[in-house]
């Protein structure tokens, strides 16, 4: 079967919206920015490039359902210190951005794999800082598992099926949104799952709820039995990341128990630096967005330093 020049929408005029859409939402971007294709054999990955070209390479993985514009209110502290790439992810788990998916991505190798040759098409080869945030989070630790010899430090925002396996009445609200695709739902959902965004910032959460609904119009919808199972790390596997790491889940978060799953990364892999960030869940990026980015640099900055420290001390 052929795939049609609009491939993954709907249709040409349903790329046509959601490019227009695109476009106005990235001029929002508050840095200089420059875009990138970069072909892997599962397909074309949109990325967004920041920060001085000289400084260490940052790579930003978006959570599901969203692309690389959900860094536009965290982009800015980063990109001062690090060439940012924010990437649209092949992960078809809602949105594609402007990806271009050929092949599905329906395992964690497949996952590992496409990253690992989306940053050899970037030409990073070590010393690489790995954020993820969500979906991203489990991306970013399946892909740590592998390739940990690359990257100099990760962070994980929320992650999810990393840690702590998803609470039953996430997943319950979870596939009954996504079987009742109505905006009132996607609304209720939102609302739920992003509590404290929607009583600091209504308007905030009513877009996400508009760009949910837009997605929906626009993709083609996943087909979720070829997508990866996000499966907690085993206690051996969390225990094998050696490199810097920290885990910030909000206090609220309704994937799993935020306090549960730090209880498990101190017994369990107590060299990984967990904090519970107060009055916020899922929303956190948004929510306590000036404590997140705070703490993501002094994170990726400490961590640095203590690298080139330790580098110096065995020349």
């Amino acid at each position: 079967m052929s795939v049609p020049p609009y491939h993954p929408f709907r249709s040409a005029a349903a790329q046509a919206v959601y490019y227009a859409h695109d476009a106005q939402a990235s001029q929002r971007w508050p840095v200089p920015t420059e875009t990138t294709m970069v072909e892997t054999t599962y397909g074309q990955t949109f990325v967004r490039i920041s920060g001085p070209v000289d400084a260490p390479p940052l790579v930003l993985l978006p959570g599901a359902g969203s692309c690389s514009r959900m860094w536009t209110f965290t982009i800015a502290p980063l990109a001062q210190h690090y060439r940012t790439y924010a990437l649209d992810s092949l992960i078809h788990t809602g949105c594609l951005g402007r990806s271009i998916p050929t092949r599905a991505i329906a395992t964690a190798t497949d996952a590992t794999s496409w990253l690992d040759q989306l940053i050899d098409g970037l030409r990073l080869t070590t010393g690489i800082h790995l954020l993820g945030a969500s979906f991203g989070g489990w991306l970013a630790s399946q892909y740590a598992l592998q390739f940990q010899q690359r990257l100099a430090t990760m962070a994980l925002i929320a992650p999810a099926g990393t840690i702590m396996p998803f609470q039953k009445t996430y997943l319950q609200r979870t596939i009954l949104t996504s079987l009742i695709p109505f905006r009132w739902m996607q609304q209720r959902f939102f609302r739920w799952c992003c509590a404290d965004l929607a009583r600091q910032a209504p308007a905030v959460l009513e877009a996400m709820v508009d760009e949910a609904m837009l997605c929906k119009r626009c993709f083609v919808p996943p087909h979720y039995k070829h997508l990866p199972t996000l499966t907690a790390m085993t206690d051996h596997e969390l225990q094998h990341l050696t490199i810097p790491i920290a885990v910030f889940v909000g206090e609220n978060e309704v994937l799993y128990s935020a306090h549960a799953a730090l209880r498990r990364l101190r017994q369990v892999a107590p060299q990984i630096h967990a904090e519970i960030i107060p009055h916020a869940g899922h929303d956190l990026l948004l929510a306590q967005k000036a404590i997140v980015n705070q703490k993501l640099v002094t994170f990726f900055r400490t961590a640095l330093g203590r690298a080139v420290q330790e580098t110096t001390t065995r020349e």
